[in-house]
């Protein structure tokens, strides 16, 4: 390519960049082509398992289609409501995810080792789900009240440090690993935004090991766990069985995969394939071509948060966007690493592609605010607005 050409289409890139109403359409576009490509992963990653325990390949893609159905309109709901009325929601929204935190610590059921389900009636939900939305919304409302007293530590740490280790403790009783470490990347992440100093980082890292360490030398499925992901195969047929299958998934997609349906670890060898290791799943099948475009679709999600929170003169805008890119950015490189053994297997799904509506509704709501602030950017308000006239001038001629 000539030195011309690419000038060209370096402009051209930057050009589309510029235009108003290109964030909205990223994460617009971002968001339904992950829904999409989890509802077809789900469908190939659970179809064995469906047959065999529910007599048809289609039972856990039906019941994720339905959650994709509620969710789509929680998110168009979440992206038309005011700044001011999700801020209404910021303590109320606390207190219950809270409360539902100590329901499941207390009487939550157990699946897999981790106290991280509680019963609803007919129904099971993940309370730290909710919770994330709920800590990012909170949090978000008190550093933006504490605008201009950010500069004292005192004010950035209270309360919203103290609230989030009390959450984070909740999860950690019931033995969710995963969701207390993006728990702890959420309070590292709004610290950083919002200008901590790096002697509370060293601090926190320092506190966390010693944490880590205390927590894996108590339990000695947890030990085995956080020592398997550095040699899978060492244990490979106890704690390194679902590490070193995940790994023969994603090393036998080559470039461009099996092709879609064609997995083999899906046939009872890879456990939780639709739901914690369905990247696994994703890339045996659509090989690395797929897993890089799935990695960059929560890449551009994340320019585009970061550029919505650029843009914006609101703090709680900023705040709040830099909390839903932290988590849902965070959540996936956990995910990534675990299905590649880079990180322990401590369970936690893939925002928007793995099964599970407990994860999908909150994750769809936190998605539809970032969506309304960019909406609701100046340039992008003034040339929806502009649109809309176009189009009711264009209805009224045809008249």
């Amino acid at each position: 390519m000539s030195r011309s050409a690419t000038r060209t289409w370096v402009g051209t890139l930057r050009e589309a960049l510029d235009r108003p109403l290109t964030t909205y359409y990223l994460l617009v576009g971002a968001t339904v082509l992950l829904l999409t490509i989890g509802l077809i992963m789900v469908l190939s990653a659970s179809s064995v398992h469906g047959y065999d325990n529910y007599g048809s390949s289609f039972y856990w893609v039906k019941r994720q289609l339905i959650w994709v159905l509620l969710g789509i309109p929680v998110a168009i709901l979440a992206s038309r409501v005011s700044t001011k009325w999700v801020r209404g929601l910021a303590y109320p929204g606390f207190v219950v995810a809270l409360g539902l935190l100590v329901a499941t610590a207390a009487v939550g059921v157990t699946i897999n080792g981790n106290r991280n389900w509680l019963a609803l009636g007919p129904i099971q939900i993940q309370a730290s789900e909710i919770a994330k939305l709920a800590i990012v919304i909170w949090a978000a409302h008190i550093y933006a009240n504490k605008e201009r007293r950010l500069g004292s530590l005192h004010q950035l740490l209270i309360p919203v440090v103290p609230g989030m280790v009390l959450a984070t403790t909740l999860v950690v009783i019931g033995r969710d690993l995963g969701t207390a470490l993006v728990f702890f990347a959420l309070l590292v992440g709004m610290l950083w935004v919002v200008g901590a100093p790096v002697r509370l980082f060293v601090l926190f890292m320092s506190a966390l090991s010693v944490v880590a360490l205390a927590l894996a030398a108590t339990d000695t499925e947890r030990l085995e766990r956080i020592t398997t992901f550095v040699d899978p195969f060492k244990d490979f047929h106890g704690t390194g069985w679902q590490p070193a299958h995940g790994l023969y998934a994603i090393a036998s997609g080559g470039i461009f995969g099996e092709g879609l349906g064609a997995s083999q670890q899906k046939w009872g060898q890879l456990p939780e394939a639709h739901t914690d290791f369905i990247f696994a799943v994703l890339g045996e099948e659509l090989g690395l071509a797929g897993t890089l475009l799935v990695v960059g679709l929560f890449l551009v999600i994340a320019y585009a948060g970061l550029r919505v929170a650029r843009e914006t003169k609101d703090p709680f805008v900023r705040y709040a966007t830099f909390g839903v890119i932290i988590w849902l950015l965070g959540q996936m490189i956990i995910n990534v690493g675990m299905v590649l053994a880079l990180l322990p297997v401590i369970g936690i799904p893939l925002p928007l592609v793995s099964y599970g509506g407990s994860g999908l509704l909150p994750t769809l709501a936190a998605l539809g605010l970032v969506i309304g602030f960019a909406r609701r950017e100046p340039a992008a308000a003034r040339a929806l607005a502009q649109r809309r006239r176009t189009r009711s001038r264009g209805v009224a001629a045809r008249r």
